[in-house]
């Protein structure tokens, strides 16, 4: 008995570590998102934000990205399975070159650092104020792809086949 007691811990422990995030998205933060940033200033709040990437602006010393936020799961990864749900726009900027081609639209990020204002935007014929986050950490998140398993017809079954019909043996 404590054998299965032994297997069931340290598989729920396998688990969990699973679900942690990766080492640079770890930390304490402030829980708001970028929303209710804005409703309510919080200059100097360490976060830790996600979404899509909308834009990717590289300047002379920094780069800044304009994201549509999404709330994140407990590895710190934007959550996809929700597509529509979002916690508004924010931008981050980080210090150094990043590659528009390969930080591009869509493509899933995580930063850390901290709120260090806000800006005003246009989109459309709406002024939008945008939280800025002075980012510590970029974290870009690997392409999640879709495969489709094709099995050739005729494929080989056991159970189905001239020799034994269709039930198997019995």
């Amino acid at each position: 008995m404590n054998l299965r007691f032994a297997v069931v811990v340290a598989t729920a422990a396998l688990l969990s570590a699973c679900a942690t995030a990766p080492k640079p998205l770890q930390g304490a933060f402030t829980q708001v998102n970028p929303r209710d940033s804005v409703g309510a200033p919080q200059v100097g709040a360490p976060v830790r934000w996600g979404g899509r990437i909308i834009s990717t602006t590289p300047g002379q010393n920094s780069t800044c990205f304009q994201l549509v936020s999404r709330p994140l799961a407990g590895t710190g990864r934007p959550l996809s399975s929700a597509p529509d749900a979002t916690d508004g726009r924010f931008v981050a900027c980080r210090a150094g070159f990043y590659d528009p081609a390969v930080f591009a639209e869509g493509r899933e990020v995580t930063f850390v650092g901290k709120i260090e204002g806000y800006e005003s935007t246009r989109i459309g014929d709406y002024d939008y104020q945008l939280p800025r986050v002075a980012a510590d950490v970029v974290y870009l998140w690997p392409e999640v792809r879709e495969v489709e398993v094709v099995r050739p017809y005729p494929y080989y079954d056991p159970f189905w086949g001239p020799r034994w019909g269709r039930w198997g043996w019995w």
